[in-house]
């Protein structure tokens, strides 16, 4: 079987096309914390209630990719995504932004923002990786965790023992990633002509697209998602084995999107499936109260196609936290 070097096969998500323009809010920050080098992180906040719902998105995604999710939960939650180091409107940070990184800035940004405990985390594809890593430095703070079709450590070993080497690679990412950054540092962007159309949003009225393709015109941006990349099977996974390896009692639920190798080749495609659900399985039996569920209808981008079993699993999160509490 030839390498699959698919960005589907990767388990990473570009950032999803938001379903409803979020209004020019959605274009400037919104709560931006301050960190103890000086560097900010922009928070987006909303809701009421405890515990507080993290959002924490996969590989190149803003906090506007939770947009969806956001609005349900607001309306029994205090719900917080927020921009990682070099993206939407937070700074950049310091390089390698390997998870431990992204998990330290993410404490700090918290207690900065004055966003107090207890958790629920919900982290997407790659960002399921930097919730894990959070919840190993704050474990007394987070009550549940809700994993969104997640990436886990070391993933490119796994596929690679059954599809061969590169089954799992990071190249055709990466090398976009690159050519993009590039192409900012030759001041190239904003390009008509492909490959480098695909670094900024296309032209809108929508001054979300608009704050968006400022964003993509910094070097920085472009730094980020390739330090992101290149630490994900090494330094990033590293970190997870050198924690906690069980979650207790802690109620956890890992969501498996049905669609997520669509676009596969068709031999390798119900392989590939088997395969992500049996990944998603192990890491649901972590905790006692772990549960893995496969969510039909949905892509590997299931905060927009299926925000509805995103919240429904929050809730689910939360009502087991509460009986522990009791």
């Amino acid at each position: 079987m030839r390498p699959l070097l698919l960005a589907l096969a990767l388990a990473l998500s570009a950032p999803p096309a938001l379903a409803a323009a979020p209004g020019e809010a959605g274009a400037r920050p919104e709560l931006l914390a301050r960190l103890p080098d000086g560097r900010r992180l922009n928070f987006r906040c909303a809701g009421q209630g405890a515990p507080t719902v993290l959002l924490e998105g996969g590989y190149a995604a803003d906090s506007l990719a939770w947009g969806k999710v956001r609005a349900i939960l607001a309306k029994s939650y205090r719900v917080c995504a927020y921009d990682r180091a070099g993206s939407g409107f937070s700074d950049p940070g310091p390089l390698p932004r390997d998870g431990a990184a992204i998990a330290r800035d993410l404490d700090r940004g918290l207690r900065a923002a004055r966003i107090p405990g207890p958790y629920i985390l919900v982290g997407h594809s790659a960002g399921a990786l930097y919730v894990r890593l959070f919840s190993n430095r704050r474990p007394g703070d987070v009550v549940g965790m809700v994993l969104v079709d997640p990436s886990v450590e070391h993933q490119d070993r796994r596929f690679a023992a059954l599809f061969g080497p590169g089954a799992a690679g990071l190249g055709p990412l990466r090398e976009r990633a690159a050519r993009c950054l590039a192409a900012a540092r030759a001041g190239k962007l904003p390009a008509a002509e492909a490959p480098l159309d695909r670094c900024t949003p296309a032209p809108s009225d929508n001054p979300v697209d608009a704050a968006r393709r400022a964003q993509a015109l910094r070097p920085s941006t472009w730094q980020a998602r390739i330090s992101e990349l290149d630490n994900l099977w090494g330094p990033t996974s590293a970190a997870l084995d050198a924690g906690r390896q069980a979650y207790g009692d802690l109620p956890l639920i890992v969501l498996t999107a049905d669609g997520t190798y669509a676009a596969a080749p068709q031999e390798a495609r119900q392989p590939l499936a088997d395969l992500w659900w049996g990944l998603h399985r192990e890491l649901a039996r972590r905790s006692t109260r772990g549960v893995s569920r496969r969510i039909e209808g949905s892509s590997h981008l299931m905060m927009s196609d299926r925000p509805d079993a995103i919240a429904e699993a929050v809730a689910q999160v939360a009502a087991q936290a509460n009986m522990l509490k009791r």
